[in-house]
């Protein structure tokens, strides 16, 4: 499925968004991001979110992810961010700088599509459903495959807060089993999505 632009939220056409997209991102990354569009537009339909909303939130979302440490650490005081992210890596900054980096290079003002950006590798306590969709695509695309995926995918298909409680448990324990650093963010959605249902 393919979605014509209105310019509501990208200035330029859906090629032109994807053809930035593609300059700034490997062949592999790349193909995630086309898988994302792919799961988010299905989920967007489903749950009555705007069509051409899900497809540019997907889109961009990984845009700023092979930027370098120097370029988010600069971001980081250009744009008077909290300091502690200097303390995290690409996995944070990518989402909540990001967006940032996304306002600034692709001129993308819109908050709901800046903030599905910043919220998409850790969720939040509250998560609007174009936050929740751009979040779980990112986990189910069809490019992914890990232990879990496919009944990720299924549960997605009926119920999105569901998938999000669902992928929120699993990184955590998969976090946990592999004794990672795990960003107070992740936490909070967990005790949000998962404990508070």
């Amino acid at each position: 499925m393919e979605v014509a632009y209105n310019k509501h939220y990208y200035a330029g056409s859906r090629q032109e968004l994807v053809a930035k997209i593609a300059a700034e991102l490997s062949d592999f990354r790349f193909r995630h991001v086309l898988g994302v569009e792919k799961a988010a537009l299905e989920l967007a339909q489903n749950n009555g979110v705007d069509l051409e909303l899900a497809s540019v939130a997907a889109l961009v979302h990984d845009y700023a992810k092979e930027k370098s440490d120097q370029e988010f650490l600069a971001m980081i005081d250009a744009c008077q961010l909290d300091s502690d992210l200097k303390n995290w890596s690409n996995f944070i900054w990518h989402g909540v700088v990001g967006a940032e980096i996304i306002r600034q290079e692709l001129g993308i003002e819109d908050e709901a599509i800046l903030n599905a950006v910043r919220r998409h590798t850790v969720g939040a306590v509250n998560m609007t459903r174009l936050d929740q969709i751009v979040y779980v695509a990112d986990y189910i695309e069809e490019n992914r495959d890990f232990p879990g995926v496919k009944t990720a995918r299924a549960i997605a298909k009926n119920d999105l807060k569901e998938a999000v409680a669902f992928e929120t448990s699993h990184t955590l324990a998969h976090l946990i089993a592999n004794e990672k650093t795990i960003y107070p963010a992740a936490i909070s959605t967990y005790n949000a999505w998962v404990c508070g249902r």
